[in-house]
């Protein structure tokens, strides 16, 4: 089966120059109007027409006629270009306008313990960008599931050179508890309260804690109670079920309502660093560019939630 892309061949500006010599009259006027020479003009419709192998216009010494056949096809060529160029400007203007569908995933402890206030907020400066959210703790390939932006708390093993990580904020992982409960002043006292610990493995828990000089201690803890993620311990520990570990990224909402408090604020568990992954990088359309901005201005050591 004969491929008609393959029989027309190269290139577009070829059609241009035919479209222009029907739309102006002559060759002299089209090559005006594209900014060539006569001779470059016709021999672009010399080309298209033996690619065709029909004849598209009849020339004689003083002039050129449009044939039945060129008529048609001239028809049809128009209307082409015309959705080419409409598609030409659609793709660039996703460079520039803010508009479209954006299409996120992120871990299921960043997707209910962070995201919903602030897509909320992008969605009130942003309204002509509608949003779609896929929880999973199973890192996607952004290719495969079209998905235009990840976040994920490391980069990993990035499958192509076209991905992008793009750091949005550094977090510490620190301990939390609601305010109504009697907290510990040092860290060797913390086996005298109620622990919460976000591991699957049963038996007494290992924490490690290091202070802001660089000082580490580790203790040996029977926790009270367990959970495998961050988003269900953000809500064990606001309702008061003990003291827990948390990403302070996760806490901060809590915190700014007086819902939390921070846990022998001197020590931490971990650091580490939120990551943002698209493809394309610089040249990701605008709705992906305005959302990672906006999440590292929402998300860095100088900003406000609530």
């Amino acid at each position: 089966m004969v491929n008609e892309t393959e029989t027309l061949g190269g290139s577009l500006e070829d059609l241009h120059a035919f479209c222009a010599v029907i739309e102006f009259g002559t060759l002299s006027a089209a090559a005006r109007e594209r900014g060539e020479t006569k001779g470059s003009i016709s021999r672009r419709l010399s080309r298209l027409e033996q690619r065709l192998g029909v004849a598209l216009l009849a020339r004689t010494p003083r002039s050129v006629s449009v044939t039945e056949e060129g008529t048609a096809f001239y028809l049809k060529a128009r209307d082409a270009l015309a959705l080419l160029a409409d598609a030409s400007a659609s793709a660039r203007a996703a460079q520039d306008v803010p508009a479209g569908h954006l299409r996120l995933t992120a871990p299921l402890d960043l997707g209910v313990g962070v995201l919903p206030p602030l897509l909320t907020r992008f969605r009130a400066l942003y309204p002509q960008i509608d949003i779609e959210l896929l929880l999973t703790d199973t890192p996607l390939d952004l290719s495969a599931h079209r998905i235009d932006l990840a976040l994920r708390a490391t980069p990993g093993n990035l499958p192509d050179m076209s991905y992008r990580a793009s750091a949005l904020a550094h977090f510490r992982i620190q301990l939390y508890a609601a305010p109504q409960l009697a907290i510990p002043e040092q860290p060797h006292e913390l086996s005298n309260y109620p622990v919460l610990a976000c591991r699957e493995q049963a038996g007494a828990t290992t924490l490690e804690l290091e202070d802001e000089r660089g000082r580490q201690t580790t203790l040996t803890i029977k926790p009270v109670m367990r959970t495998n993620d961050f988003a269900s311990a953000l809500q064990l520990l606001r309702h008061g079920a003990g003291i827990g570990p948390l990403p302070d990224l996760i806490a901060r909402e809590s915190l700014a309502r007086g819902e939390l408090v921070t846990v022998l604020p001197q020590w931490q568990i971990a650091r580490g660093t939120l990551y943002a992954i698209s493809l394309g990088g610089a040249q990701a359309p605008a709705r992906v560019r305005l959302f990672r901005e906006f999440l590292r201005q929402q998300l860095g050591p100088d900003s406000h939630t609530g």
